[in-house]
C-alpha cells in the first residue's frame, strides 16, 4: 500500500530544495516567511553570518492591536507593510523572497505584494 506523506513533510522538503538554490547576502538578504495555523512570522536574514536583521510577526503586541484576526489575508498584508517599513528603516531595500515551501497564493502572496507596495524590491 502506498503511504501519503503529510503536508508538513512535503513543505519541509520543498523548503530545503529552495534553500539549496539561494541564500541571503549582506547586499541582498533573504526575506523568510513562516505561516502556522494561527500566526505568520517574517524575518530578513543575512545567511553569510547567520544573523536576523529584521523580524515581525502577528504575535507582537503593536501588530496584533491593529488586526481583528491574525490568520487571514488582511493580517498577512499588514505584516508585509510592517516588515517593509522596518527593513527600509535599517537601510535594506532589496531582498530575496523565501516563501518557505508554502504555495505562493493567499496569505503568502498577500504578504509579498504588500511588502513590494511598501518599497521592498524582489
Amino acid at each position: 500500500m502506498v503511504s501519503k506523506k503529510s503536508r508538513a513533510e512535503v513543505r519541509i522538503k520543498k523548503h530545503n530544495r529552495m534553500r539549496n538554490r539561494f541564500s541571503g547576502t549582506a547586499e541582498r538578504p533573504r526575506l523568510s516567511v513562516f505561516r502556522s495555523n494561527n500566526h505568520m512570522y517574517v524575518q530578513i536574514i543575512d545567511d553569510t553570518v547567520g544573523n536576523t536583521l529584521v523580524s515581525a510577526s502577528t504575535l507582537e503586541k503593536d501588530v496584533k492591536a491593529e488586526l481583528t484576526k491574525t490568520n487571514n489575508v488582511e493580517a498577512a498584508a499588514y505584516l508585509g507593510t510592517v516588515i517593509a517599513k522596518r527593513a527600509l528603516e535599517k537601510g535594506i531595500d532589496t531582498v530575496v523572497f523565501d516563501r518557505g515551501g508554502f504555495i505562493y497564493q493567499g496569505k503568502v502572496a498577500a504578504l509579498a505584494d504588500a511588502a513590494r507596495e511598501a518599497g521592498l524590491k524582489f
